[in-house]
């Protein structure tokens, strides 16, 4: 069977699909994710970027970095989703951001080097100081 996500901003301007698992699940505590979310980690999804779609409305751009493009609502701000010229072939999704978040659990926590160290959360789950995968 084929699986099908989708999932969509706050003010429902922006909706998206992607098809796939629900797998390579990653709590990120990067201080740029802190900053551009507000909130102190961000959960993403990485997919194959061809099997990934915007359904309605068209995303902001922002570049957070030379090697990244964050997608978000112009509307409401929600943020959706990321590309990275490091692994172009893909695309990572805000797990927060999906029709049905309850659905995908994180499997493992990236850039904990820049992690809060007041933030307790999942702690058996395994980590990286960066992103490896």
């Amino acid at each position: 069977m084929h699986e099908s996500h989708s999932g969509g901003c706050h003010c429902r301007h922006i909706r998206y699909q992607f098809s796939g698992a629900l797998h390579d699940i990653a709590h990120c505590h990067c201080s740029i994710c802190r900053k551009v979310s507000g909130g102190i980690v961000t959960t993403w999804i990485t997919v194959p970027a061809a099997h990934f779609q915007w359904l309605a409305g068209t995303p902001s751009r922002y570049h957070s970095s030379d090697s990244c493009t964050r997608f978000f609502c112009p509307n409401c701000g929600a943020q959706l989703a990321l590309a990275t010229l490091l692994s172009p072939e893909s695309i990572d999704v805000t797990i927060a951001t999906l029709d049905h978040p309850e659905l995908a659990p994180a499997e493992r926590h990236i850039w904990t080097d820049s992690q809060l160290p007041w933030l307790h959360l999942d702690e058996n789950l395994p980590g990286e100081s960066e992103e490896t995968i």
